[in-house]
C-alpha cells in the first residue's frame, strides 16, 4: 500500500490543526522556501509564523518526521524530501531587473492583498476595486543610490492555475519577507507558456527609467504585470534574460 503524507489530504475542517499546519509546512518545504538540508526555523517562530501554539507545531513536525518528509539531529530539524532545484541563471528572476543582494545593498520584497495600481487591474482584466496579490520589491546601496523599486499585481488567473502563487493570499500582509524568485518557473511548471512584453520608458526630469513588463500565457490570458523604476544615473541598464526550455 502506498504511503500518504499530510500533503496528500486536502485540509477539512475536521481535521485536526496540527495536521493542517503539517500540511502547510510541507508546501513550504516543496516549493523550495526551505531548501533539503537546510535547518527550519525553532519552535517559537513556526508557531509564530502560523500562529499556534508550540505544542501545535511539535506535533506538525513529529507528523512530519514520522512520513520521513523531516529529520532531527544536533543541528536541529531539516527538510528531508527532494527539494526544486537551485535558481540557476538559466532560470527568469522575479521579479524583471531584481538585482542580486550583496553586501552593502538593501533588499526587501513583502506581498499584500489589497487592490492593485492603477493601470494595473485593467490589464489583468480585474473588476474595478477588486483585490489580488501585489508583490513589492525594493533594492538599494546602503548609501541610497542604484535604487530599484518594483511593482507586481497577479491576475485571478495566475492565482487559480498557480498553486504556489496561491498560497500567499493568506499571509499577504505586507510584513512578512516574500520568496517568489522563482514565480516564472512555477507558472511553466502550472503549464503555462509565458509571453513576455517589455516597455523601457524614460522619466522626464529624472535620471530614471521605468521597465513595465506584461506577461501572458499561451491562451493570451493576463498573468502579471510589473512596474519597475530604475535609477539610471549609475550607468547603463543592462536588460538580459534566458527562458529555459522546461521547468524542472
Amino acid at each position: 500500500m502506498a504511503r500518504t503524507t499530510p500533503h496528500d489530504h486536502p485540509p477539512a475542517e475536521e481535521e485536526p490543526l496540527y495536521r493542517r499546519i503539517a500540511t502547510q509546512l510541507l508546501g513550504e518545504l516543496r516549493d523550495g522556501r526551505i531548501p533539503p538540508g537546510e535547518r527550519l526555523p525553532g519552535e517559537r517562530r513556526l508557531a509564530e509564523h502560523f500562529g499556534v501554539s508550540r505544542e501545535t507545531v511539535r506535533q506538525a513536525l513529529e507528523l512530519l518526521r514520522r512520513d520521513g518528509l523531516v529529520a532531527t539531529d544536533r543541528r536541529g530539524s531539516h527538510a528531508t524530501l527532494p527539494g526544486l532545484p537551485v535558481e540557476t541563471p538559466a532560470s527568469l528572476a522575479f521579479p524583471v531587473g531584481a538585482a542580486a543582494a550583496t553586501p552593502g545593498t538593501v533588499a526587501r520584497a513583502t506581498v499584500t492583498w489589497e487592490t492593485p495600481p492603477p493601470g494595473h487591474a485593467e490589464a489583468l482584466g480585474l473588476a474595478p476595486g477588486r483585490p489580488t496579490l501585489v508583490h513589492n520589491y525594493r533594492y538599494a546601496t546602503a548609501d541610497g543610490r542604484g535604487l530599484r523599486s518594483a511593482v507586481t499585481s497577479f491576475s485571478a488567473v495566475a492565482l487559480a492555475e498557480v498553486e504556489e502563487l496561491a498560497r500567499y493570499r493568506d499571509r499577504a500582509d505586507g510584513t512578512a519577507t516574500a520568496h517568489l524568485r522563482r514565480a516564472y518557473d512555477w507558472m511553466r511548471r502550472a503549464g503555462l507558456t509565458l509571453h513576455h512584453r517589455d516597455a523601457i520608458t524614460r522619466l522626464a526630469s529624472t535620471p530614471s527609467v521605468r521597465v513595465t513588463r506584461q506577461v501572458h500565457d499561451q491562451y493570451a490570458r493576463p498573468l502579471e504585470i510589473t512596474d519597475l523604476v530604475v535609477d539610471a544615473q549609475q550607468g547603463a541598464l543592462v536588460y538580459e534574460f534566458t527562458l529555459p526550455g522546461r521547468a524542472d
